[in-house]
């Protein structure tokens, strides 16, 4: 089996700023998954909840941002599809 993603041993600052996330999600992540600045900023904007502060630890968000991730995904898969 594949692992989906890669596993690092060092433990995560919890103190990231949105580059240094971004930074650290791309190097865990598939190509397929990779993110930008601009994703960031809309996930924030749209998961305004889930932020108390500027921080963004790596243990907190990412999952929460991959979900998000893959449900644009899916959304612009089915609008394809219904066009087509």
């Amino acid at each position: 089996m594949i692992p989906r993603f890669k596993k690092f041993k060092e433990v995560p600052n919890p103190h990231l700023k949105k580059e240094q996330f971004l930074e650290q999600h791309n190097k865990m992540s598939p190509e397929s998954l990779q993110a930008t600045t601009s994703l960031l900023s809309r996930f924030r904007i749209e998961k305004a909840s889930l932020f108390h502060s500027d921080d963004w630890p790596i243990d907190k968000f990412r999952r929460p941002f991959l979900i998000w991730l893959t449900s644009l995904s899916l959304e612009k898969n089915k609008k394809e599809f219904d066009n087509s």
